[in-house]
Protein backbone atom coordinates (compact mmCIF):
# COMPACT_ATOMS: atom_id res chain seq x y z
CA UNK A 1 0.00 0.00 0.00
CA UNK A 2 1.40 3.87 -1.01
CA UNK A 3 0.92 5.99 1.80
CA UNK A 4 -0.92 9.59 0.79
CA UNK A 5 2.55 11.16 1.17
CA UNK A 6 3.62 8.91 -1.60
CA UNK A 7 0.96 9.20 -3.86
CA UNK A 8 1.47 12.99 -3.73
CA UNK A 9 4.88 12.54 -4.24
CA UNK A 10 4.71 10.65 -7.62
CA UNK A 11 1.46 12.66 -9.45
CA UNK A 12 4.30 16.01 -8.28
CA UNK A 13 6.41 13.89 -10.27
CA UNK A 14 4.41 13.41 -12.90
CA UNK A 15 3.67 17.10 -13.51
CA UNK A 16 6.24 18.63 -15.67
CA UNK A 17 6.00 15.47 -18.17
CA UNK A 18 2.03 16.82 -18.83
CA UNK A 19 3.00 20.46 -18.91
CA UNK A 20 5.67 19.21 -21.54
CA UNK A 21 3.24 17.01 -23.66
CA UNK A 22 0.56 20.29 -23.66
CA UNK A 23 2.94 22.97 -24.41
CA UNK A 24 4.11 20.79 -27.46
CA UNK A 25 -0.05 19.90 -28.89
CA UNK A 26 -0.54 23.98 -28.10
CA UNK A 27 2.71 24.76 -30.08
CA UNK A 28 2.00 22.50 -33.26
CA UNK A 29 -1.71 23.66 -33.39
CA UNK A 30 -0.86 27.66 -33.21
CA UNK A 31 1.80 26.51 -36.38
CA UNK A 32 -1.12 24.98 -37.74
CA UNK A 33 -3.24 27.40 -37.15
CA UNK A 34 -0.75 30.21 -38.45
CA UNK A 35 0.21 28.50 -41.65
CA UNK A 36 -3.97 27.77 -42.83
CA UNK A 37 -3.82 32.04 -41.59
CA UNK A 38 -1.52 32.69 -44.30
CA UNK A 39 -2.59 30.55 -46.85
CA UNK A 40 -5.90 32.22 -46.83
CA UNK A 41 -3.86 35.57 -47.23
CA UNK A 42 -1.71 34.28 -50.35
CA UNK A 43 -4.78 32.33 -51.96
CA UNK A 44 -7.63 35.08 -51.79
CA UNK A 45 -4.91 37.77 -54.13
CA UNK A 46 -4.43 35.07 -56.35
CA UNK A 47 -8.15 34.02 -56.47
CA UNK A 48 -8.92 37.95 -57.27
CA UNK A 49 -5.87 38.01 -59.56
CA UNK A 50 -6.76 35.09 -61.56
CA UNK A 51 -10.50 35.94 -62.00
CA UNK A 52 -9.24 39.65 -63.10
CA UNK A 53 -7.30 37.84 -65.72
CA UNK A 54 -10.20 35.84 -66.30
CA UNK A 55 -12.45 38.88 -66.95
CA UNK A 56 -9.41 40.55 -69.03
CA UNK A 57 -8.57 37.83 -71.14
CA UNK A 58 -12.75 37.87 -71.57
CA UNK A 59 -12.57 41.65 -72.52
CA UNK A 60 -10.08 41.27 -75.05
CA UNK A 61 -11.48 38.10 -76.78
CA UNK A 62 -14.72 40.33 -77.14
CA UNK A 63 -12.65 43.47 -78.29
CA UNK A 64 -11.00 41.16 -80.77
CA UNK A 65 -14.59 39.58 -82.41
CA UNK A 66 -15.72 43.12 -82.19
CA UNK A 67 -12.73 44.64 -84.30
CA UNK A 68 -12.26 41.24 -86.61
CA UNK A 69 -15.43 42.32 -88.96
CA UNK A 70 -13.09 44.94 -90.70
CA UNK A 71 -9.63 44.06 -89.47
CA UNK A 72 -7.99 43.53 -92.73
CA UNK A 73 -8.88 46.35 -94.13
CA UNK A 74 -6.46 49.03 -95.46
CA UNK A 75 -6.71 53.02 -93.31
CA UNK A 76 -4.03 55.83 -94.05
CA UNK A 77 -1.70 53.72 -96.05
CA UNK A 78 -0.55 57.31 -97.13
CA UNK A 79 -0.94 60.50 -95.09
CA UNK A 80 -1.12 64.31 -96.05
CA UNK A 81 2.86 64.97 -95.09
CA UNK A 82 3.72 61.92 -97.06
CA UNK A 83 1.13 61.23 -100.22
CA UNK A 84 1.70 58.99 -103.41
CA UNK A 85 1.81 60.86 -106.20
CA UNK A 86 -0.64 58.72 -108.74
CA UNK A 87 -0.22 59.27 -112.37
CA UNK A 88 -3.45 59.60 -114.27
CA UNK A 89 -4.50 57.36 -117.03
CA UNK A 90 -7.87 58.68 -118.07
CA UNK A 91 -10.13 61.73 -117.71
CA UNK A 92 -13.41 61.69 -119.32
CA UNK A 93 -16.91 63.12 -119.29
CA UNK A 94 -19.59 60.59 -117.89
CA UNK A 95 -22.87 63.13 -119.02
CA UNK A 96 -24.87 62.28 -121.85
CA UNK A 97 -25.38 65.77 -124.46
CA UNK A 98 -27.84 67.86 -122.77
CA UNK A 99 -26.53 67.30 -119.22
CA UNK A 100 -26.26 69.68 -116.47
CA UNK A 101 -23.01 70.45 -115.19
CA UNK A 102 -19.80 68.68 -115.41
CA UNK A 103 -18.91 65.21 -114.37
CA UNK A 104 -15.81 62.89 -115.38
CA UNK A 105 -14.38 59.79 -114.69
CA UNK A 106 -10.96 59.49 -113.28
CA UNK A 107 -8.30 56.88 -112.97
CA UNK A 108 -4.91 56.80 -111.34
CA UNK A 109 -2.56 54.62 -111.63
CA UNK A 110 -1.16 52.78 -108.47
CA UNK A 111 1.73 50.33 -109.57
CA UNK A 112 4.62 52.57 -108.30
CA UNK A 113 2.86 53.15 -105.09
CA UNK A 114 5.37 51.35 -101.97
CA UNK A 115 3.90 50.30 -99.55
CA UNK A 116 0.94 49.38 -102.08
CA UNK A 117 -1.84 51.51 -101.78
CA UNK A 118 -4.49 48.67 -101.63
CA UNK A 119 -8.10 49.59 -100.62
CA UNK A 120 -11.80 47.79 -100.62
CA UNK A 121 -15.27 48.72 -101.91
CA UNK A 122 -16.66 51.89 -99.94
CA UNK A 123 -13.76 53.57 -98.67
CA UNK A 124 -12.49 57.04 -100.25
CA UNK A 125 -9.46 58.41 -100.65
CA UNK A 126 -8.07 62.05 -100.64
CA UNK A 127 -6.58 64.53 -103.41
CA UNK A 128 -4.36 67.40 -102.79
CA UNK A 129 -4.68 70.04 -105.38
CA UNK A 130 -1.87 71.54 -107.26
CA UNK A 131 -1.13 75.42 -105.89
CA UNK A 132 -2.00 77.31 -103.14
CA UNK A 133 -4.51 79.31 -101.40
CA UNK A 134 -5.55 83.02 -101.09
CA UNK A 135 -3.22 83.03 -98.11
CA UNK A 136 -0.09 81.29 -99.96
CA UNK A 137 -0.25 78.07 -97.93
CA UNK A 138 -1.12 74.38 -100.16
CA UNK A 139 -4.74 73.59 -101.01
CA UNK A 140 -6.72 71.51 -98.12
CA UNK A 141 -7.32 67.83 -99.59
CA UNK A 142 -10.63 66.93 -100.09
CA UNK A 143 -12.01 63.24 -100.21
CA UNK A 144 -13.57 61.36 -103.01
CA UNK A 145 -15.47 58.06 -102.51
CA UNK A 146 -13.66 55.28 -104.42
CA UNK A 147 -15.81 54.48 -107.69
CA UNK A 148 -13.57 51.29 -108.58
CA UNK A 149 -13.35 47.93 -106.83
CA UNK A 150 -10.29 46.41 -105.63
CA UNK A 151 -9.15 45.12 -108.45
CA UNK A 152 -9.50 48.47 -110.64
CA UNK A 153 -11.53 49.39 -113.94
CA UNK A 154 -9.20 47.33 -115.27
CA UNK A 155 -9.30 43.90 -113.19
CA UNK A 156 -5.44 43.67 -112.60
CA UNK A 157 -5.39 45.94 -109.12
CA UNK A 158 -3.80 48.67 -109.58
CA UNK A 159 -5.28 51.49 -110.44
CA UNK A 160 -8.38 53.39 -108.65
CA UNK A 161 -11.04 55.54 -109.71
CA UNK A 162 -12.91 58.48 -108.93
CA UNK A 163 -16.34 60.00 -110.24
CA UNK A 164 -16.32 63.69 -109.55
CA UNK A 165 -18.86 66.71 -110.14
CA UNK A 166 -17.09 69.79 -110.49
CA UNK A 167 -18.29 71.95 -108.12
CA UNK A 168 -20.51 75.43 -109.10
CA UNK A 169 -22.10 78.51 -106.95
CA UNK A 170 -22.96 81.80 -107.33
CA UNK A 171 -21.77 84.60 -105.12
CA UNK A 172 -21.70 88.67 -105.65
CA UNK A 173 -22.89 87.53 -109.06
CA UNK A 174 -20.09 85.78 -110.05
CA UNK A 175 -19.53 82.31 -110.92
CA UNK A 176 -16.87 80.07 -108.41
CA UNK A 177 -15.41 77.16 -109.43
CA UNK A 178 -14.42 74.28 -106.60
CA UNK A 179 -11.10 74.13 -106.36
CA UNK A 180 -10.22 70.15 -106.28
CA UNK A 181 -13.30 69.53 -107.93
CA UNK A 182 -11.99 71.93 -111.01
CA UNK A 183 -8.43 70.82 -110.61
CA UNK A 184 -9.59 66.96 -111.12
CA UNK A 185 -11.68 67.90 -114.18
CA UNK A 186 -8.80 69.17 -115.86
CA UNK A 187 -6.16 66.49 -115.28
CA UNK A 188 -4.51 65.42 -118.28
CA UNK A 189 -3.55 61.84 -118.65
CA UNK A 190 0.16 61.45 -117.63
CA UNK A 191 0.17 64.56 -115.02
CA UNK A 192 0.96 63.36 -111.21
CA UNK A 193 -1.53 63.83 -108.79
CA UNK A 194 -1.21 63.65 -104.52
CA UNK A 195 -3.22 61.05 -103.03
CA UNK A 196 -3.91 60.06 -99.57
CA UNK A 197 -5.17 57.36 -97.95
CA UNK A 198 -7.40 55.31 -98.01
CA UNK A 199 -9.98 55.90 -95.16
CA UNK A 200 -13.23 54.89 -94.02
CA UNK A 201 -15.16 51.59 -92.45
CA UNK A 202 -18.67 53.14 -92.51
CA UNK A 203 -19.47 52.58 -96.41
CA UNK A 204 -18.11 48.63 -96.28
CA UNK A 205 -20.47 46.08 -98.07
CA UNK A 206 -21.26 42.99 -95.72
CA UNK A 207 -19.40 39.39 -96.08
CA UNK A 208 -22.34 37.42 -96.69
CA UNK A 209 -23.47 36.50 -100.03
CA UNK A 210 -26.54 35.98 -99.69
CA UNK A 211 -26.85 40.04 -98.03
CA UNK A 212 -29.25 42.10 -99.59
CA UNK A 213 -28.70 45.53 -100.89
CA UNK A 214 -30.68 48.87 -100.51
CA UNK A 215 -28.73 52.17 -102.32
CA UNK A 216 -30.18 55.35 -102.21
CA UNK A 217 -27.74 57.82 -104.46
CA UNK A 218 -27.96 61.05 -105.73
CA UNK A 219 -25.35 62.60 -108.62
CA UNK A 220 -21.78 61.46 -108.00
CA UNK A 221 -22.96 59.46 -104.86
CA UNK A 222 -23.35 56.70 -107.16
CA UNK A 223 -19.60 56.23 -107.15
CA UNK A 224 -19.39 53.65 -104.03
CA UNK A 225 -22.59 51.95 -105.65
CA UNK A 226 -20.80 51.37 -108.59
CA UNK A 227 -18.29 50.17 -106.90
CA UNK A 228 -20.45 47.49 -105.19
CA UNK A 229 -22.38 46.77 -108.37
CA UNK A 230 -19.36 45.73 -110.33
CA UNK A 231 -18.19 43.51 -107.57
CA UNK A 232 -21.53 41.95 -107.62
CA UNK A 233 -22.43 41.53 -110.98
CA UNK A 234 -19.00 41.53 -113.37
CA UNK A 235 -18.13 38.21 -114.42
CA UNK A 236 -14.02 39.27 -113.93
CA UNK A 237 -14.99 40.79 -110.73
CA UNK A 238 -16.87 37.35 -109.64
CA UNK A 239 -13.68 35.18 -110.79
CA UNK A 240 -11.22 37.47 -108.87
CA UNK A 241 -13.24 37.71 -105.78
CA UNK A 242 -14.63 33.98 -105.57
CA UNK A 243 -17.19 36.30 -104.25
CA UNK A 244 -20.79 34.91 -105.55
CA UNK A 245 -23.29 37.65 -104.62
CA UNK A 246 -27.08 35.69 -104.17
CA UNK A 247 -28.95 38.08 -102.43
CA UNK A 248 -31.16 41.21 -103.66
CA UNK A 249 -30.03 44.75 -104.91
CA UNK A 250 -31.88 47.17 -105.35
CA UNK A 251 -30.27 51.04 -106.35
CA UNK A 252 -32.70 54.31 -105.70
CA UNK A 253 -30.82 56.68 -108.25
CA UNK A 254 -31.55 60.55 -108.67
CA UNK A 255 -30.63 62.83 -111.12
CA UNK A 256 -32.12 66.15 -112.99
CA UNK A 257 -31.97 65.11 -116.44
CA UNK A 258 -31.92 61.19 -118.17
CA UNK A 259 -28.58 62.89 -119.61
CA UNK A 260 -27.19 63.05 -115.95
CA UNK A 261 -27.57 59.86 -115.27
CA UNK A 262 -24.09 57.56 -114.65
CA UNK A 263 -22.65 54.62 -115.65
CA UNK A 264 -26.40 54.12 -117.27
CA UNK A 265 -24.98 51.46 -119.88
CA UNK A 266 -23.72 49.13 -117.13
CA UNK A 267 -26.44 49.80 -115.13
CA UNK A 268 -28.60 48.58 -118.08
CA UNK A 269 -26.53 45.61 -118.91
CA UNK A 270 -27.00 44.41 -114.76
CA UNK A 271 -30.51 44.77 -115.30
CA UNK A 272 -30.59 42.12 -118.01
CA UNK A 273 -27.95 39.56 -116.98
CA UNK A 274 -29.40 39.75 -113.00
CA UNK A 275 -32.86 40.23 -113.30
CA UNK A 276 -33.44 37.66 -109.99
CA UNK A 277 -31.03 39.97 -108.13
CA UNK A 278 -30.72 43.72 -109.30
CA UNK A 279 -33.62 46.18 -109.31
CA UNK A 280 -33.11 49.79 -110.50
CA UNK A 281 -35.16 52.68 -109.91
CA UNK A 282 -35.11 56.27 -111.21
CA UNK A 283 -36.07 59.49 -110.33
CA UNK A 284 -35.34 62.09 -112.65
CA UNK A 285 -36.55 65.48 -110.92
CA UNK A 286 -36.86 67.91 -114.16
CA UNK A 287 -38.42 65.09 -116.12
CA UNK A 288 -40.78 63.26 -113.92
CA UNK A 289 -43.60 64.06 -111.71
CA UNK A 290 -44.75 62.90 -108.38
CA UNK A 291 -48.01 61.93 -107.30
CA UNK A 292 -48.33 65.58 -106.45
CA UNK A 293 -47.90 66.77 -109.50
CA UNK A 294 -44.01 68.23 -108.32
CA UNK A 295 -40.97 67.27 -109.41
CA UNK A 296 -39.95 63.94 -108.70
CA UNK A 297 -37.29 62.92 -105.95
CA UNK A 298 -35.69 59.88 -104.93
CA UNK A 299 -37.94 60.31 -101.46
CA UNK A 300 -41.20 60.43 -104.04
CA UNK A 301 -39.62 57.03 -105.33
CA UNK A 302 -38.61 55.51 -101.74
CA UNK A 303 -42.96 56.27 -100.61
CA UNK A 304 -44.33 54.76 -103.94
CA UNK A 305 -42.40 51.18 -102.98
CA UNK A 306 -42.90 51.54 -99.14
CA UNK A 307 -44.44 48.38 -99.17
CA UNK A 308 -41.91 46.30 -100.86
CA UNK A 309 -38.72 48.74 -99.24
CA UNK A 310 -39.49 47.73 -95.61
CA UNK A 311 -40.08 44.13 -96.35
CA UNK A 312 -36.19 43.94 -97.10
CA UNK A 313 -35.36 45.89 -94.21
CA UNK A 314 -37.51 43.83 -91.89
CA UNK A 315 -34.78 40.86 -92.94
CA UNK A 316 -31.76 40.78 -90.94
CA UNK A 317 -29.85 40.33 -93.72
CA UNK A 318 -30.40 43.48 -95.34
CA UNK A 319 -28.18 46.88 -95.19
CA UNK A 320 -28.94 50.16 -96.17
CA UNK A 321 -26.42 52.73 -98.15
CA UNK A 322 -26.89 56.27 -98.46
CA UNK A 323 -24.83 58.53 -100.44
CA UNK A 324 -24.77 61.94 -101.67
CA UNK A 325 -25.66 65.91 -101.01
CA UNK A 326 -26.29 66.18 -97.33
CA UNK A 327 -29.19 67.96 -98.30
CA UNK A 328 -31.27 64.76 -99.28
CA UNK A 329 -30.42 63.43 -95.66
CA UNK A 330 -33.86 65.00 -94.66
CA UNK A 331 -36.18 64.07 -97.71
CA UNK A 332 -35.01 60.35 -97.23
CA UNK A 333 -35.51 60.66 -93.49
CA UNK A 334 -39.38 61.94 -93.90
CA UNK A 335 -40.09 59.53 -96.66
CA UNK A 336 -38.67 56.46 -94.22
CA UNK A 337 -40.46 57.86 -91.54
CA UNK A 338 -43.93 57.84 -93.67
CA UNK A 339 -42.92 54.08 -95.57
CA UNK A 340 -42.64 52.88 -92.19
CA UNK A 341 -45.76 54.53 -90.43
CA UNK A 342 -47.35 52.18 -93.71
CA UNK A 343 -46.28 49.03 -92.10
CA UNK A 344 -46.83 49.93 -88.61
CA UNK A 345 -43.39 50.90 -87.40
CA UNK A 346 -41.75 53.45 -85.73
CA UNK A 347 -39.02 54.91 -88.12
CA UNK A 348 -37.20 57.33 -85.19
CA UNK A 349 -37.01 54.48 -82.93
CA UNK A 350 -35.78 51.56 -86.00
CA UNK A 351 -33.26 53.61 -87.91
CA UNK A 352 -31.06 54.00 -84.66
CA UNK A 353 -31.54 50.29 -84.04
CA UNK A 354 -30.10 49.44 -88.04
CA UNK A 355 -27.15 51.56 -87.44
CA UNK A 356 -26.30 49.65 -83.88
CA UNK A 357 -26.60 46.81 -86.30
CA UNK A 358 -24.54 48.09 -88.53
CA UNK A 359 -26.90 48.06 -91.16
CA UNK A 360 -27.34 51.68 -91.77
CA UNK A 361 -24.92 53.29 -93.97
CA UNK A 362 -24.22 56.64 -94.63
CA UNK A 363 -21.66 59.03 -96.30
CA UNK A 364 -22.81 62.47 -97.33
CA UNK A 365 -21.31 65.62 -97.90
Amino acid sequence: MYSQAKVIAGGLAHIPLVIAVFYFILTTFNKRALKFVEEVKTKKPESKAVEQKKQAVSKSENTKVAKKKHADVPVNIYRPKTPYEGTVIENYSLLKEGAIGRVNHITFDLKDSDPFLNYVEGQSIGIMPAGEDANGKPHKLRLYSIASTRHGDNFNGNTVSLCVRQLQYEKDGETINGVCSTYLCDIKPGDKVKITGPVGKEMLLPDEEDANIVMLATGTGIAPMRAYLRRMFEPTEKEKNKWNFKGKAWLFMGAPKSANLLYEEDLQRYLTDNPDNFKYTKAISREQQNTKGGRMYIQDRVLESANELFNMIEDEKTHIYLCGLKGMEPGIDEAMNKAAEEKGLNWSELRPQLKKAGRWHVETY
